[in-house]
């Protein structure tokens, strides 16, 4: 197994294991990405956006995957969530993790 494996392979784990526990999908897209696909009962927060809704998202007491275009968005947002005590995860691409939901 190469070190490429081993970080996404565990990435992968920690995603699936989100999901187990009944994670929110949080995309982080514009709004006009949003409007040209989504995954079916996601919750769109654009990235620009998010610092406004930490109180509604820890609210919802559930720990989210966090998905974008290609996951470097989505890759700040699961470290802002986590530095604001909201357990995250960074799920990538929406068209890949739409496959694993």
């Amino acid at each position: 197994m190469g070190l490429l494996d081993f970080i996404f392979g565990t990435k992968k784990r920690q995603v699936e294991e989100f999901l187990e526990k009944d994670a929110v999908i949080l995309d982080v897209r514009t709004q006009r990405e949003w409007d040209n696909g989504h995954i079916e009962n996601s919750k769109h927060i654009p990235l620009d956006d998010l610092k406004n809704h930490v109180d509604e998202l820890k609210q919802m007491n559930k720990p989210f995957v966090v998905c974008c275009a290609s996951g470097v968005r989505s890759a700040k947002a699961a470290k802002f969530l986590n530095l604001n005590n909201i357990e995250a995860t960074n799920g990538g691409g929406w068209l890949s993790l739409q496959k694993k939901v």
